[in-house]
């Protein structure tokens, strides 16, 4: 009876994995010359990406990893060879065009999370860790990543030598997600007519970080809550809510609101599908003297 259960769940993981990453990764180039090829590219490919995920941090690492976990991957991988050494994790991952790896496992990524309707996905730029090499010159690495908030994965990334080509990555990324359906995010760098544009396009919904990148129109904007609050919103048409987190000896107020009415706001109709503006106001109470910070974001939304 043991050694059926264990059968039928070898059998279960062989036909998930078929449908997962062999599925996603099967039309990846192999740049190996035929006839040289010890261990499948499939193989090393899912021992590297499982070593990771369960905290590898080196090459050395992905082959301990797959060692220790050989019986198991071999309920659903070839391995005619055994586990490959970490020399050939090195040298074929290294091998493999980088633009068509990220597509497949983009590719693989979104058949493992469904985005429903509403779903936020924030996209956003990050400079990585040790990138800079002061020594040979090389700029520091930047990454612009698309987050799915509820499931809390990351969807795909765009590798940018300067954190100003964002602007140029953001586009990148979009093409890389089905996007249909959830709300998009993003800071400020991203604040531009044509990724708006592409948003929409693609059956999604933005939120727009607003700052002083776009002419007058953060002024226009800031100005108008500025009038606003000062009056209490007394017969301003408006949507407020009200968040309260606390820990770590903080407490954090968040107040927002939002405004559908934006008929006098200027140059309007040039950004696609836009429908309201608003603003967040945070509060924060720092340890036992009480710090208070209020920092206001404003942001275009669809």
């Amino acid at each position: 009876m043991i050694s059926q259960l264990a059968e039928a769940e070898a059998n279960k993981a062989k036909i998930e994995y078929q449908t997962s990453i062999s599925e996603h990764f099967k039309d990846l180039p192999d740049p190996r010359k035929p006839g040289m090829i010890l261990h499948k590219l499939l193989d090393i490919i899912t021992i590297a990406v499982c070593g990771v995920i369960c905290g590898a941090n080196d090459w050395v690492g992905v082959e301990t990893f797959g060692k220790s976990k050989q019986q198991w991957l071999s309920g659903f991988l070839e391995l005619p060879n055994g586990i490959p050494s970490h020399d050939t994790f090195n040298n074929v991952l290294n091998s493999l065009s980088a633009t068509k790896l990220q597509g497949c496992f983009t590719a693989w990524m979104q058949s493992l999370v469904q985005l429903l309707d509403g779903e936020i996905v924030a996209i956003d730029g990050k400079c990585l860790r040790h990138s800079y090499d002061r020594k040979s010159g090389k700029a520091a690495i930047h990454m612009v990543s698309a987050w799915a908030n509820t499931n809390r994965v990351v969807l795909g990334q765009v590798k940018t030598d300067e954190k100003s080509n964002e602007i140029t990555a953001i586009p990148e990324l979009l093409k890389l997600l089905d996007i249909k359906g959830c709300i998009v995010t993003i800071d400020a760098a991203g604040c531009q007519k044509t990724i708006a544009r592409d948003i929409i396009a693609r059956e999604a919904d933005y939120v727009l970080a607003l700052k002083g990148n776009q002419g007058t129109l953060h002024e226009d904007v800031k100005d108008y809550f500025e009038w606003a609050l000062a009056k209490n919103f007394k017969s301003i048409a408006h949507s407020y809510h009200e968040t309260i987190d606390g820990g770590h000896g903080r407490i954090e107020t968040r107040r927002y609101w939002t405004i559908d009415d934006i008929e006098w706001l200027d140059n309007r109709e040039k950004w696609a599908g836009l429908t309201s503006i608003g603003m967040v106001e945070s509060h924060r109470e720092i340890g036992d003297k009480v710090t208070t910070v209020t920092a206001f974001l404003y942001y275009f939304a669809k």
